[in-house]
């Protein structure tokens, strides 16, 4: 294994290790949280694998806007897309936690116009949503959560 390698694979277990303690604390606050995401909208959303169909759930920030939910595939400002939206492209029924509330819905990505309408708003209210959009190599993706 290389030494890039390995440091991926510490990177990824580091950050499924903070996930698990920001989902824990959700749950058990029925969906809020303090620290750096004290007053922040926040749901759990859970995909499942592309290769490994085993489900995943990922702590993210959302934008509700007119009745529509929304998330965006910051990661930060990475060149990369999460894995997260990598699988709910392959299979887009994912599932909802939304402070106490769960629901199943449809992940559909946004594009054009609107995608950059929804993400304009994101970046107004949360101006970290604009660096990490400076800072990408890429368009991050908006993707709507459509209730089933």
């Amino acid at each position: 294994m290389s030494n890039e390698e390995s440091s991926n694979e510490d990177a990824a277990r580091a950050t499924n290790a903070w996930n698990a303690t920001i989902i824990e604390e959700f749950r058990a606050n029925e969906g809020i949280l303090g620290g750096q995401f004290m007053g922040a909208p926040v749901l759990l959303l859970r995909t499942t694998g592309a290769r490994t169909h085993t489900h995943r759930v990922n702590p993210m920030m959302y934008l509700s806007d007119e009745g529509r939910i929304f998330v965006f595939a910051s990661k930060a400002g990475a060149d990369k897309n999460p894995d997260w939206f990598h699988n709910l492209v392959a299979d887009p029924a994912v599932s909802v936690e939304l402070g106490t509330e769960k629901f199943k819905a449809t992940a559909s990505p946004l594009s054009g116009e609107e995608r950059d309408r929804v993400y304009a708003i994101q970046a107004e209210r949360f101006p970290g949503f604009a660096e990490y959009q400076a800072k990408a190599a890429r368009i991050i993706p908006v993707v709507e959560l459509i209730r089933s």
